[in-house]
């Protein structure tokens, strides 16, 4: 068969479903192969920023990649940030783009430049195919690295020319493996260590949103009442109604939170990944005793240096310590501690819920009302900027991968396309993007992807006219900031142009309304209204003023 029909065939062999993305003359028989696929849906999107946004937003929801698609050059250069995203916030992802005939490769050429040498930074694998042969196995090496912990990005090249090259090579036949699983010796020696403690306490991180890893963590706190922290990426890993749960941690400044793993005696690392959270901002003083779990090896750090480390499938060490408990006869740990933690916390989160304002309109009223309208297995996805610190704070979940906050990369556009990639997932369920109206406007095109769509989201934007994060953080350093106001559009207008359902208000009282409505109606709906941001520095205030609670 032609090339570019194996490779689709290939793709379907894995059980792609989706491949989002903008083709270009370069890869136009790979199009037509997959035009033909009854396997794969193809998603055309209109930038390829968006296209890697959704495929993102699949994978962290599906633990299974999608395709994120463009041509050579410019094609591929804009699906960087995306991948980029993808890669550290450990979404699975296969990456395809074109490439000219390998004939004027080695020489300056109308568009021709490295992209696997561009990729490889921000991708865990990326190969050319330079043989119609080999494709079974780069397709079989992309998709299992992938999805390998942790998961991440791989990108395949294909050139134009090889995609027309005629192969006899047939898919390989997917296996599936058994993660490699530590041995009873050190999780034993780590278990006593446990035992031993007496305040430990577990700092979850987004490996813990495996739906397996979520669900053993649960059980091992049930039996224990060790207390879980989680991090912004492992929100839900723990039920925010259990005693154990003492919400996020993640905030440069310390917060309420931040004093529970201050007075532990051991912390129990989970699935961490020190690209959201580092540990100059827990450990200080590098005294801390520490357990590392998690799929790899710690990374080396001044400030992070466990005395013991149970490396291997996560789901497994915890069902591994359940074993031990349940052996143990049980075993649990004074909560009062964590009680405190959590009253004072809940007294945070509830302070605003009848502060009812007119104009402006507060960060954790709006929150408030955006948990209230939201049910248990509801989805919100965060953009990045000051909202998301908010969000992070006051935004509690029940179930893992019910809050999609990147946290890795950090890379602003993500909430709009990745709303439209979760609607995907999850048609049933309710889709919210909370994005500023900087983030909202650099993915704005994709409102047309999501009428085409008819996808069933609501994408709030909390308008301020500024880049209010970086002003927040310029103003806590410097005492003032540097101009970064803007201009924003006629927000209906744009809402009609696209044919989105739209409401506003500035009024907090009549906010959950306006929240029903919007998701009440049928296809994508844009939600705008005026944010606070005065309360950014306010918190800034607060946290610094926070007397120890336990």
């Amino acid at each position: 068969m032609k090339a570019s029909d194996l490779f689709v065939h290939c793709l379907e062999e894995e059980g792609i479903e989706y491949i989002f993305g903008v083709p270009g003359e370069e890869n136009a028989d790979f199009m037509m192969s997959l035009e033909k696929s009854t396997k794969i849906r193809f998603i055309l999107t209109r930038h390829e920023q968006g296209a890697a946004f959704m495929a993102e937003a699949y994978g962290r929801l599906t633990g299974k990649p999608a395709g994120a698609l463009g041509t050579l050059g410019p094609g591929a250069t804009n699906l960087i940030t995306g991948v980029a995203d993808a890669n550290m916030d450990r979404a699975p992802m296969l990456v395809l783009t074109g490439q000219g005939a390998t004939t004027r490769l080695h020489k300056e050429s109308h568009q021709v430049m490295d992209v696997v040498g561009m990729f490889k930074p921000v991708t865990k694998w990326a190969s050319q195919i330079v043989n119609a042969g080999a494709i079974p196995e780069i397709v079989r090496k992309a998709y299992r690295l992938a999805t390998t912990e942790k998961p991440g990005a791989c990108h395949i090249e294909l050139p134009e020319d090889i995609a027309k090259h005629d192969t006899d090579a047939t898919p390989l036949e997917p296996l599936q493996y058994r993660r490699p699983v530590p041995g009873d010796k050190i999780v034993d020696r780590a278990f006593e260590r446990i035992k031993n403690a007496q305040r430990p306490i577990i700092l979850a991180g987004n490996g813990c949103i495996r739906k397996r890893a979520s669900k053993q963590l649960k059980q091992f706190c049930e039996k224990t009442h060790i207390g879980v922290v989680s991090t912004f990426m492992a929100k839900g890993c723990v039920d925010l109604d259990k005693d154990y749960c003492l919400f996020t941690i993640g905030l440069g400044a310390r917060d309420v939170v931040s004093q529970a793993v201050e007075q532990a005696d051991l912390v129990i690392t989970l699935g961490y990944d020190m690209v959201e959270y580092h540990p100059t901002l827990w450990n200080k003083s590098k005294d801390k005793d520490i357990i590392h779990i998690d799929f790899l090896p710690a990374e080396i750090d001044d400030h992070y240096q466990p005395h013991t480390e149970v490396i291997g499938d996560l789901a497994h060490t915890l069902w591994m310590f359940n074993e031990r408990v349940k052996k143990e006869g049980g075993m649990r740990f004074d909560p009062l501690a964590h009680q405190k933690v959590r009253e004072k916390m809940f007294t945070e989160l509830d302070t605003h819920m009848f502060d009812d304002t007119k104009g402006l309109l507060k960060p954790q009223k709006v929150l408030w009302e955006v948990r209230k309208a939201m049910g248990r297995e509801d989805i919100l996805l965060s953009d990045v900027g000051a909202h998301k610190m908010w969000i992070a704070r006051h935004y509690q979940c029940y179930e893992p991968n019910t809050c999609l906050i990147p946290n890795g990369f950090c890379s602003m556009g993500f909430a709009l396309p990745g709303a439209i990639g979760a609607s995907l997932v999850y048609p049933e369920k309710q889709i919210l993007s909370i994005s500023g109206d900087a983030g909202f406007l650099m993915n704005v095109q994709e409102m047309e992807t999501a009428r085409r769509l008819n996808s069933n989201i609501v994408s709030m934007v909390w308008e301020d006219h500024a880049y209010g994060l970086i002003a927040w953080k310029q103003e806590n350093q410097f005492g003032h900031h540097t101009d970064l106001s803007f201009g924003n559009p006629n927000w209906s207008q744009l809402a009609a142009a696209f044919g989105w359902g739209y409401h506003t208000t500035d009024d907090s009282a009549k906010l959950a309304g306006v929240l029903k409505a919007a998701f009440a109606e049928a296809g994508p709906s844009l939600v705008v209204i005026p944010i606070d941001y005065r309360e950014n520095m306010q918190l800034t205030k607060h946290l610094g003023e926070i007397a120890c609670v336990i």
